[in-house]
């Protein structure tokens, strides 16, 4: 008898620490096929489904632009790198006075961040389908301090499709570019990005490169072909 009951124990152990290995083999196919960029720190970075960030990677140099947000606190998802954050209040500005009025919804978001809305994600439609419009914890554009998702000042449609139909959807499309912002993952480029189209995520490269991409209708992996 008490061979018997030794005997489970072990097989129980045995499968215990199989499953423990198994989950982190999984999370290691996960993460494996990146490259990692080179520069994270470059305004023009690359990150998508084939570069990410080295691990841990957080900007230096985050601060919180004097935008409105559809929430009040002050919290993670309100900071962007300093320069993005400077030409998006002078974007904000501008869209004021042609009486488009535009709030921010989510910046910044961290790594660990990242992980917990992805896992959520993917618990809920499955891996596949969370990745056409969430990025694997190490790939999202969000970790760069150099992206931002906008809505109109009300928060409707806010990060949803039907955003595309709005005055503030179409002023984004024709003006972002001049300070300095593209939209990232534009129409009938999901072939090329990864994502679906999302007329709400707007990413900071700079004027010079973004007025380029603008004018010649290039997604930034076109750009890097």
């Amino acid at each position: 008898m008490i061979k018997k009951i030794v005997t489970i124990a072990l097989l129980m152990m045995i499968l215990i620490v199989s499953g423990c290995f198994g989950n982190e083999q999984n999370e290691q196919q996960i993460q494996q096929g990146f490259l990692t960029v080179a520069d994270p720190e470059s305004i023009t970075v690359l990150v998508n489904k084939e570069y990410a960030f080295p691990e841990g990677y957080e900007p230096k140099d985050l601060v919180y632009p004097n935008v409105p947000f559809i929430f009040n606190e002050k919290i993670e998802k309100r900071m962007m790198r300093e320069e993005a954050a400077k030409y998006l209040e002078k974007m904000f500005n501008a869209a004021n006075l042609q009486n488009i009025h535009l709030a921010g919804v989510s910046a910044y978001r961290s790594s660990q961040t990242q992980t917990t809305l992805f896992n959520n994600y993917v618990e809920r439609d499955g891996i596949e389908k969370a990745k056409t419009y969430s990025a694997v914890p190490g790939t999202s554009e969000h970790q760069s301090g150099l992206a931002i998702d906008v809505s109109g000042s009300d928060g409707s449609c806010a990060a949803d499709d039907c955003f595309a139909n709005t005055e503030e959807a179409a002023w984004l499309e024709d003006n972002a570019h001049n300070y300095g912002y593209i939209i990232r993952f534009p129409k009938d480029k999901d072939n090329i990005t990864g994502y679906k189209y999302e007329p709400w995520h707007i990413r900071y490269v700079g004027v010079n490169l973004a007025t380029e991409l603008y004018n010649e209708g290039l997604t930034l992996e076109e750009y890097y072909e």
